[in-house]
């Protein structure tokens, strides 16, 4: 397996889900990993230097630590930016999946799932792509593998999301279509379609970024010196539709969930927890606070999440007719105490980011399936008002950390906060709302939540 993007949460989830397989006597899979841009230069070279092993740290609720020594990336592949190395081992017939993890704005899709070929490192990608040449998106290099592929006889091979993109497996792969159309790449298209497959898939596991006195700690845990280690809650999910065109590990044996539909657990996940967890680090951000265990330790920051989910998105996953198979109350209040956990300390910033990408991806199909059954929306409203009011600190330079969103046109965010109607603004944009933009009872309830949010400010202490 070869997967791009060697970041904190693929060697918290996948690479553990592989370890443990590895450690239930099947050896038959490893993976190799590499990145598409130069920015973990400290973390590759770390990994290369300790032969793809480190420590992954777990903390349970009740504050149990574990350590685990991962050894299932057994190559680390230099970043060098022709990424030959990368297009070689993804064009090997060895290798049966290439997985990635490269975030939701990393895909560059608009509202209606079209490829924004006009953003920048993506129109760079596609002229490189024209030349015959590897870029540094996701479709730059899956486009180079595959061509790579072709013209060796490498064979079939899976395309493995494992981002928080809605529906990720079927997005990807019409981006990726698109982007190779656009190339001009007729008879490399025909053959992705007949020698790909791309799984939908929900990942879930929360992994702040590492901590600088991590490395202190597995230290003394375990008498390594470890230069790359990570660190994790111990709740760990995986959901994939089985649907692998050469071959897959026997992930099922270590707890991964092999499904016909990922659908209704991504729909949880997405709403319930991704969107919650957002709600909490905007409010928490406002409130003064610096990690999420202490947003969720606040009464009233716990209430606006648990309102949301309670009010607007249950009714929406669980409908007569139409039963979700989660649990949806046990599993928001599972949420809810993992988000509470003090040893993560998760921080607000880091959850808060990518605000632009969130709205669309995580609420606004919440507020779009309340407003069509004439449902109110005063709780799921609640969440893109707390984004404004953060949104609007960023604009005035007195956010307390730097903020950064790939979905955002800055120029365009700026608008919305110096707008004379900053509420109308927001809920205009067609890019966080789609067809629901101006409608007048989102834009009613977003203005009966703006002041809410204002109250709660003025009444909150870090």
């Amino acid at each position: 397996m070869l997967h791009l993007g060697l970041g904190s949460f693929h060697r918290a989830h996948q690479a553990a889900y592989m370890q443990a397989l590895i450690d239930a006597g099947d050896t038959r899979w490893s993976i190799s990993g590499a990145n598409l841009r130069p920015d973990m230069a400290d973390v590759e070279s770390a990994l290369r230097a300790q032969g793809g092993r480190y420590t992954l740290e777990t903390v349970s609720p009740a504050g149990a630590y574990l350590y685990h020594r991962i050894e299932a990336i057994r190559e680390v592949l230099p970043y060098e930016p022709s990424l030959a190395t990368v297009i070689a081992r993804g064009a090997d017939p060895r290798t049966r999946i290439v997985s990635f993890t490269v975030t939701e704005a990393g895909y560059y899709l608009d509202p209606h799932d079209r490829l924004d070929v006009a953003a920048p490192d993506l129109a760079c990608d596609l002229d490189r792509a024209r030349e015959g040449l590897a870029g540094s998106t996701i479709y730059g290099a899956v486009c180079a593998i595959l061509r790579a592929r072709r013209a060796t006889d490498g064979g079939p091979v899976t395309l493995l999301n494992c981002d928080n993109l809605r529906h990720n497996g079927d997005r990807f792969q019409r981006g990726l279509s698109a982007f190779i159309e656009a190339a001009g790449e007729t008879d490399l298209l025909a053959w992705a379609h007949a020698h790909t497959s791309t799984p939908n898939a929900m990942v879930d596991r929360i992994t702040p970024r590492p901590p600088p006195e991590l490395r202190q700690r597995v230290r003394a845990a375990t008498g390594w010196d470890d230069a790359a280690p990570v660190t994790g809650e111990s709740f760990i999910q995986w959901v994939i539709e089985d649907r692998f065109i050469h071959g897959r590990p026997a992930w099922e044996k270590v707890g991964v969930q092999l499904v016909d539909s990922v659908s209704p657990y991504e729909e949880a996940k997405i709403r319930i927890l991704n969107a919650s967890h957002s709600c909490i680090a905007w409010a928490g951000t406002l409130a003064g606070l610096n990690y999420i265990h202490e947003g969720t330790q606040d009464a009233t920051i716990r209430r606006m999440a648990f309102d949301y989910v309670t009010d607007d998105v249950i009714p929406c996953l669980d409908r007569p007719g139409q039963p979700s198979p989660v649990d949806l109350p046990a599993y928001r209040d599972v949420v809810l105490e993992r988000f509470g956990n003090p040893a993560i300390r998760d921080t607000n910033q880091r959850v808060a980011m990518d605000g632009f990408s969130k709205i669309p991806g995580f609420i606004a199909p919440t507020v779009r399936e309340r407003l069509s059954r004439g449902e109110p929306i005063a709780s799921v409203a609640l969440l893109p008002a707390l984004f404004l009011a953060f949104l609007q600190r960023w604009h005035q330079g007195t956010l307390p950390y730097a903020y950064q969103d790939q979905g955002m046109d800055e120029a365009l965010a700026h608008a919305i906060c110096a707008a004379a109607d900053p509420v109308a603004a927001l809920g205009a944009d067609r890019g966080l709302w789609g067809d629901a933009a101006g409608d007048a009872r989102l834009v009613d309830a977003l203005r009966a939540a703006d002041l809410r949010v204002q109250r709660f400010i003025a009444g909150a202490r870090p």
